[in-house]
């Protein structure tokens, strides 16, 4: 397992289209995951350790947000041939288990990773109504253990400030992850 920092936000960079299947096989387009006040777009994947540690959290947050108008998604770009824990069924089976609510997209190619310049599990875009990048840090100071009780909350209280203001914080620290598993 190698350990990732996401770079710094690139303040204003827009967000790229796609059009990607769910779990079910829905396809989704950029369109079609935002909300009125912006998008998370997040990519996550089903083995990694820092993921995992924070997949309960990561739900109560989206979950929130959706009520601040942010809506969400997560994108899988791993290839599931090395890890076949992310592979579609067991992609389908961790959103069933968890909740997610929001789309939980493969990215098979592995375009859409390469497009946003994904580095690592967990890496979030944090967008304004206007599809511009304000956030791109992680998501509480947890980092890949689980915590219990109250932590600084950097990815929600950002993104709020989005949905209120259109403009992220200017300090943002790094998400740290599992790199993405490229195909070779």
């Amino acid at each position: 397992m190698v350990r990732l920092e996401t770079p710094v936000c690139d303040f204003g960079k827009a967000a790229i289209d796609f059009s990607l299947p769910d779990v079910d096989g829905k396809l989704w387009t950029l369109q079609e995951c935002c909300g009125e006040n912006g998008l998370l777009l997040m990519f996550i994947c089903n083995h990694c350790p820092y993921v995992k540690s924070i997949q309960k959290r990561l739900v109560e947050d989206m979950t929130k947000l959706k009520v601040e108008g942010i809506n969400s998604v997560a994108i899988m770009s791993n290839d599931p041939f090395q890890y076949e824990e992310d592979s579609a069924e067991n992609m389908k089976k961790v959103a069933e288990e968890f909740n997610f609510p929001f789309p939980y997209l493969l990215d098979a190619s592995q375009e859409t990773a390469k497009q946003y310049g994904a580095v690592c599990t967990p890496d979030f875009f944090g967008y304004n109504t206007v599809l511009e990048l304000q956030y791109r840090g992680r998501l509480d100071a947890s980092r890949k253990e689980l915590v219990e009780g109250d932590l600084k909350r950097d990815l929600l209280e950002a993104m709020v400030q989005v949905a209120k203001t259109g403009k992220g914080p200017i300090e943002q620290i790094p998400s740290m992850g599992c790199s993405i598993k490229w195909i070779d």
